[in-house]
């Protein structure tokens, strides 16, 4: 008999900071980025409004935005989608949009299913803040 693998760390949050670079948002985000943890921790119009910037004028856009994934051990299709979905919100309002510092394991996920070949990626936020 098999058993299910339980990830036994923290819970899942999103940090929301600025960055060195003007103009640049970094959203740290911590323990598994799964649908389970994201809506057990944050409700899903809490979630949307964190990353939401529809309300903005263009004044007040950010010129990037960062998702520092260094913290996450692994992620399911829900936080791909979101990862997916925020690059293309970034894409329409002309904001530069990089994923960084994922774990192997987040990263096979991200080569498997092709989102490597879109969403810009660095090994390191202050990488991505340096651009």
């Amino acid at each position: 008999m098999s058993q299910a693998q339980i990830w036994k760390g923290s819970a899942f949050t999103i940090e929301r900071k600025e960055g060195k670079a003007p103009g640049t948002v970094i959203f740290h985000l911590s323990g598994p980025f799964t649908a389970r943890d994201m809506y057990g921790s944050l409700t899903p119009n809490a979630l949307r409004s964190m990353f939401n910037f529809e309300s903005m004028s263009s004044e007040e856009l950010p010129a990037v935005n960062i998702f520092d994934l260094s913290d996450v051990p692994y992620m399911d299709s829900m936080g791909l989608g979101m990862i997916v979905t925020q690059y293309v919100r970034c894409q329409g309002k002309g904001i530069r949009f990089i994923a960084a510092g994922m774990s192997p394991r987040v990263l096979e996920l991200f080569k498997m299913t092709k989102v490597d070949t879109i969403v810009p990626m660095v090994a390191t936020v202050e990488e991505a803040d340096a651009h």
